[in-house]
């Protein structure tokens, strides 16, 4: 297993004869600029562990990633000016790969919490409290690699509809009973949804609802996104009896990710960002539904 990209290469290395690489990466990036004490960031695990490396086409290492035996990825560290440059997508991405030819079924990590979206990104869902770690506050998550991911409360949700949102090429199908205060409210929500609609891809999206005039009268923050990007954002709201009694909500994408909830009043429910089966699935039942459905032109009094 091996990725190459432009500047980069990602490959698996032994542990033994490749510490001083790892060294080089992992004292760089934690020891001496997240000031984690250095008998901390070595551990009995390191070398019953599966590592990567990223060295740049000189040879130089410029990230290294792990998988332990109780199949949890960590020691993700990237030098700093590599950062923001798909390093550390590569390598996450290589130990994905690793993981599912082992045949292991989940991932599991602790992510500094200034780390989370990344690993969000990647389909990675939060869940318990979080706690502090050598002196930096971290989020448990995980990821099934043979299915959905379980979304147990509001913080899951939140990570889950915004990796949704920025993973979408054009289109975004919502069922909703009432655009969901908590979630489609989220700062994190509405950042992602605008930077999906300012994204120049000609994309649209469908917002289904079951009761139009309760998302009016709470002025949800997305009519005023909707309001600014009329032509990205469109409502309507469910007119068959047989559609209000849907019970449950979902958010879908043109990409394979979707996060779907049994009953529409709750955040439980499950996602999978490569999910494409169950993400078309969601799309074709969403279309007949959108078309029998009315317009919002109340919003459109607002502005929309």
């Amino acid at each position: 297993m091996s990725a190459n990209t432009p500047g980069f290469t990602v490959k698996p290395i032994d542990y033994e004869t490749g510490l001083p690489e790892l060294r080089a990466v992992r004292e760089t990036v934690f020891v001496q600029e997240q000031n984690v004490p250095l008998e901390e960031e070595w551990d009995a695990l390191d070398p019953q562990c599966l590592h990567v490396i990223a060295r740049d086409d000189a040879g130089r290492p410029i990230g290294t990633g792990r998988l332990t035996p109780e199949h949890k990825v960590g020691r993700m560290a990237v030098l700093r000016e590599w950062r923001g440059k798909g390093v550390g997508d590569a390598m996450l991405l290589a130990l994905i790969e690793v993981a599912r030819q082992r045949g292991w079924r989940e991932l599991a990590l602790n992510s500094q919490v200034s780390a989370s979206a990344f690993y969000t990104r990647h389909g990675f869902v939060p869940y318990g409290e979080r706690f502090w770690e050598a002196g930096i506050e971290h989020q448990a998550m995980r990821r099934k690699l043979d299915g959905a991911t379980a979304v147990e409360d509001r913080d899951a949700a939140i990570a889950t509809t915004v990796a949704i949102a920025l993973r979408a090429r054009r289109n975004l199908y919502i069922y909703s009973r009432e655009l969901d205060p908590g979630l489609f409210d989220a700062p994190e929500v509405l950042e992602a949804l605008r930077r999906y609609g300012t994204g120049g891809h000609g994309g649209e999206a469908r917002i289904l609802l079951q009761d139009a005039d309760a998302v009016q009268h709470a002025h949800a923050p997305l009519l005023g996104l909707a309001q600014r990007l009329p032509s990205v954002f469109v409502f309507r709201e469910v007119d068959d009896p047989a559609d209000r009694a849907y019970p449950s909500a979902f958010v879908a994408n043109d990409t394979g990710g979707y996060y779907f909830r049994g009953l529409g009043h709750r955040f439980d429910g499950e996602t999978d960002l490569d999910g494409a089966g169950r993400a078309r699935q969601l799309a074709e039942s969403f279309r007949p539904i959108w078309e029998r459905s009315r317009p919002c032109t109340e919003f459109r009094a607002l502005g929309l």
